[in-house]
């Protein structure tokens, strides 16, 4: 992702909340501390898929505003 951002496209990542502060710090270290951290609801493994989709529909506006904002 982060070679992605660099490279001016309109990125993301997407973690659960136990993770916003380790996704902050590798985005850091890998130089882009501005990289968008899309937040879903924690845990996402050991779920059912149903649990699984609606996380993926939380994540979807989520990125979809960020390309809105992106291309204003």
């Amino acid at each position: 992702m982060a070679n992605l951002q660099k490279r001016g496209l309109t990125t993301a990542v997407i973690c659960s909340g136990p993770f916003l502060k380790l996704g902050q710090a590798q985005a850091r270290v890998f130089g882009v501390p501005e990289l968008p951290l899309l937040v879903i609801p924690h845990p996402l493994g050991g779920i059912a898929i149903d649990q699984v989709k609606a996380r993926a529909e939380h994540a979807l506006p989520l990125f979809a505003k960020l390309l809105k904002e992106k291309t204003q």
